[in-house]
């Protein structure tokens, strides 16, 4: 399996080979645990009341279960992976926010239908990418560190850490405060060993913008999703 970027020649391409295979694993698998955060919490009430970082305490310790416990994921079926990550990931992360700042300035100059189909994509995107990564888990634990923040803070870093074989392996997320219904911490970054996942985008998606345009990017995240939909089936 592998992670998928848009490359440096505008086209949909692989991680580089300098990283490690247990790096490029981990993004994929700490992905597909954040589309999965929403999976054993309730929404409304409970979601709002939580501290962020007891949520995700909470919620990666039920999710990291209820995955070695299904056997469809353990077995590698795709389609019961993106079917559950899709189910499940819009409750628990702003994608709205997510894919305006991975687009970056040029978000501003698009049309609300670009805006919605980009969004579209880019959800598509992420979520065939790294629910591969979902049948890869073992015993994997996540220890979640102390929260360093105000009450009053609308925005925060959640640090933690994947323990597991081999050294432990850094997962922070950046989460906001929404208020309104559906009122919750929602994330809207990931950063996984120092590297922030959007800003990672944010750079792959200035250069396609660059080349070809904000069609130019959409095409082709459609060409990449329509690949990777024909390719579904054991990871």
């Amino acid at each position: 399996m592998r992670a998928d970027v848009l490359s440096s020649s505008g086209s949909l391409g692989t991680l580089p080979e300098s990283m490690h295979m247990n790096r490029r694993d981990t993004l994929r698998f700490s992905l597909g645990l954040t589309g999965l955060l929403a999976a054993a919490v309730p929404l409304g009430a409970l979601a709002a009341d939580l501290a962020p970082d007891v949520l995700v305490r909470q919620i990666s310790s039920d999710v990291l279960d209820a995955i070695k416990a299904d056997k469809s994921i353990k077995a590698g079926d795709i389609s019961r992976i993106v079917a559950l990550v899709d189910s499940k990931v819009m409750p628990s992360v702003d994608f709205r926010r997510m894919t305006a700042s991975a687009v970056g300035p040029a978000w501003r100059q698009a049309s609300p239908e670009q805006r919605q189909r980009l969004q579209d994509e880019f959800k598509v995107l992420l979520v065939r990418t790294y629910s591969g990564a979902l049948a890869q888990v073992s015993d994997q634990s996540v220890v979640v560190k102390p929260l360093r923040s105000a009450p009053a803070d609308e925005e925060v870093v959640v640090r933690t850490e994947i323990r597991g074989q081999g050294d432990p392996i850094q997962l922070d997320y950046r989460l906001q405060k929404t208020p309104g219904q559906g009122a919750g911490w929602k994330i809207y970054n990931l950063n996984v060993l120092g590297v922030w996942l959007v800003d990672t985008y944010r750079t792959q998606f200035a250069q396609e913008i660059n080349a070809r345009g904000l069609e130019g990017l959409i095409a082709s995240l459609v060409e990449r999703n329509q690949a990777n939909a024909a390719g579904k089936g054991k990871a």
